[in-house]
C-alpha cells in the first residue's frame, strides 16, 4: 500500500478542528476538498449567487496557492449546485479565474448543500 500524501490544512480548518484536509498531495497530483463560499463575518452564504461564487472560487485559489500552484494547474473541477438555474451566474464569475484554458468540469445539481450554500467546488490539480 502506498504511503498517504502530504496534507494541507488551512488555519481556519485547523482552528475549527474540522475533520478534513483542504487538499492532499499524492505524487504530483493535488486533490482539493469541497469548498463552499460563506461570508467570513457571518458564516452564512452571502446575499447573491455571484458573491458566493466569488468567495468559493477565492477559497479554491487560496488552497492552490498554499500548495504552490495556480488556477491554471487545475485539471478537473466539480461544481455542486443547489439550483441549476444558477449555472450562468456561476459561469460569469468562474470565467474570470482563468486566463483562457479551462479545466475539465462537471456542473451537478445537488439539492440542498451544507449551510444552505448554493455552490460547492472540488477539484484536482497537477504539478507541472
Amino acid at each position: 500500500m502506498a504511503a498517504p500524501g502530504k496534507r494541507i490544512r488551512s488555519e481556519r480548518t485547523t482552528r475549527n478542528n474540522l475533520p478534513f484536509s483542504d487538499a492532499v498531495w499524492q505524487g504530483n497530483t493535488l486533490y482539493l476538498c469541497g469548498h463552499i463560499g460563506l461570508d467570513p463575518n457571518t458564516s452564512q452564504p452571502p446575499a447573491t449567487a455571484d458573491q458566493e461564487a466569488r468567495l468559493v472560487m477565492d477559497g479554491v485559489k487560496r488552497t492552490l496557492e498554499s500548495a504552490g500552484l495556480t488556477m491554471d494547474d487545475l485539471l478537473s473541477v466539480q461544481i455542486f449546485c443547489s439550483d441549476v438555474s444558477l449555472f450562468e451566474a456561476f459561469n460569469v464569475v468562474y470565467r474570470t479565474y482563468f486566463k483562457g484554458e479551462f479545466p475539465a468540469r462537471a456542473f451537478l445539481g445537488s439539492g440542498k448543500l451544507l449551510f444552505d450554500a448554493r455552490f460547492e467546488v472540488q477539484g484536482i490539480a497537477g504539478k507541472p
